[in-house]
């Protein structure tokens, strides 16, 4: 997307629309970046094995189901101290895209540990730590 610079008029690209002033930023700690990188890898596997996408080109709804997963883990009230979504009480996600999560969930999760096996086992590691 573009978007005009306030000072010169030249149009910029930038990666997400400016913040409005007054809200918090948005959620960069190490916890919410691997998680950013726990949902990339699963919609990544999803998508290859039902869509035949690859890796780092995902079909447009999937590369859309991971823009709102983003969106989502920036305003995550929880930040750093944030539960694997299943753990949630907070369930962030719209209910037609909360179903769609599930799904890919459910099918990623344990495919993760061959797939992604570092990434799979901190997140087992994450959902048995809230457990307890």
């Amino acid at each position: 997307m573009r978007y005009a610079s306030a000072d010169n008029g030249a149009m910029q690209m930038r990666t997400q629309p400016p913040r409005a002033a007054g809200l918090r930023p948005a959620n960069n700690g190490k916890r919410v970046r691997r998680e950013r990188r726990t949902i990339a890898a699963m919609i990544g596997i999803f998508c290859h094995d039902h869509h035949g996408g690859h890796a780092e080109h995902h079909c447009d709804d999937c590369a859309d189901l991971l823009r709102y997963a983003n969106q989502r883990l920036d305003v995550c009230v929880f930040g750093e101290s944030k539960l694997p979504c299943s753990e949630c009480t907070v369930h962030c996600y719209s209910k037609s895209r909360r179903a769609r999560i599930v799904e890919v969930m459910r099918y990623a999760g344990p495919r993760m540990p061959r797939r992604h096996p570092w990434l799979g086992l901190l997140h087992m590691i994450d959902k048995l730590r809230c457990r307890f």
